[in-house]
């Protein structure tokens, strides 16, 4: 399956893309395509902290099923003052 992802913040920033395509295996997880994007940007692997991850616009734990899902998002955490 094709799945489009979107990086946000400073995950866009790191790895100067913003969206692109992954291909993954049928029955992969929002796991398993955070392991294939530090494969393919290897600078997302030392952010320091776990993305929150929005499936199809919809807040999704990482062992989410990617089945079914046209869309991944990841977002860095949000600070404000």
């Amino acid at each position: 399956m094709e799945i489009r992802y979107r990086l946000f913040a400073s995950l866009a920033e790191k790895t100067a893309t913003a969206d692109g395509m992954v291909k993954l295996p049928a029955g992969a997880t929002v796991r398993d395509l955070w392991d294939e994007l530090g494969r393919r940007f290897p600078v997302l692997k030392d952010t320091g902290f776990r993305p929150m991850a929005a499936c199809d616009m919809e807040y999704a734990g990482w062992d989410s099923a990617l089945d079914g899902v046209d869309q991944v998002a990841f977002l860095p955490p949000v600070s404000g003052g």
